[in-house]
């Protein structure tokens, strides 16, 4: 693999080499070892929007793997002086960069940067276009707990017209042989998607023997205009409750890709609840990051 830039672009046999050597690579992520599979190797995060978890877990995974790693602060950056986004790929060539994980706001940045500089690119999530990596891990996810993903029920319900999440694990499900639904108000839903999978606006009708219930933050910063009238009543309509989630599969479990908003897309009682893998994604985003680099490290070695 010499690049990440979207999961629709993997075959199911490329999704399953990074799982099985993720579900290697967690051994080392939880026993804190390090590794020797990035020696030599330098490692930029590029995030022009803020991250938690995808930005550490990345700059973890890089450091875990043996590499060398180095955060680029955009606040503090030449980019705050016009700095293009091509003019700040180069310079990092200059500095002799293997590796730039990178998030931006426009959909396609990290194909158009792929395009115009030497070290390998990682997709952390474009616009409402991809965030591969985040799909990645919550197949893991998936797959660690039902033991495989085809014939899964899998029910996203959130702000699915402006999630890059939703979109990769809806190509990504497919081919792996899962069935999914997506729910969400009707202003919240993208068009077009139903010649895919099912979409609904009923969280009733979605969750109904799913085996995972997906949440997805409401994602206010990329909402031009107000879609629902508050998010009291998103919360009463759309939110994921212990009521909700009665609906589900016997062995029904929560996910969410994060951060949440307790309260409007989940309800504290699920989020802390025994059904809930948040905390779970967290700790195998690590290892599934550490899986790609490895396997882009090894094909800088082969080149």
């Amino acid at each position: 693999m010499k690049e990440l830039l979207g999961i629709k672009q993997l075959s199911a046999e490329e999704i399953y080499e990074i799982l099985d050597l993720a579900a290697e690579m967690k051994k080392y992520v939880l026993k804190g070892e390090r590794r020797s599979l990035l020696t030599g190797r330098r490692v930029t995060t590029l995030f022009y929007e803020n991250s938690t978890r995808t930005k550490t877990s990345f700059e973890l995974a890089a450091s875990l793997a043996g590499a060398s790693v180095n955060s680029l602060d955009i606040s503090t950056s030449s980019v705050q002086k016009g700095e293009s986004l091509v003019d700040t790929g180069k310079t990092l060539d200059a500095l002799r960069t293997d590796i730039v994980v990178i998030r931006h706001q426009i959909s396609g940045a990290p194909l158009f940067l792929s395009k115009n500089i030497k070290a390998a690119v990682i997709n952390a999530g474009d616009g409402a276009h991809e965030h591969p990596t985040q799909a990645l891990l919550d197949f893991f996810t998936m797959r660690e707990r039902f033991g495989t993903l085809r014939g899964l029920k899998v029910a996203i319900i959130g702000d699915v017209k402006h999630s890059r999440v939703a979109r990769s694990n809806l190509w990504g499900l497919l081919k792996l042989g899962a069935y999914v639904t997506l729910c969400a108000p009707k202003t919240l839903l993208p068009v077009g998607f139903d010649s895919f999978c099912r979409v609904t606006d009923n969280p009733r009708e979605a969750v109904a023997g799913a085996d995972v219930v997906m949440g997805l933050r409401i994602q206010l910063e990329r909402q031009k205009q107000g879609l629902f009238p508050s998010l009291r009543e998103y919360n009463s309509l759309w939110g994921i409750d212990e009521e909700l989630l009665s609906l589900a599969g016997p062995y029904a479990v929560v996910m969410h890709p994060g951060p949440v908003n307790r309260g409007v897309e989940i309800g504290s009682g699920v989020l802390d609840g025994e059904k809930s893998l948040v905390l779970e994604q967290v700790t195998n985003g690590v290892a599934v990051r550490m899986a790609v680099l490895s396997l882009i490290g090894k094909e800088l070695q082969e080149v």
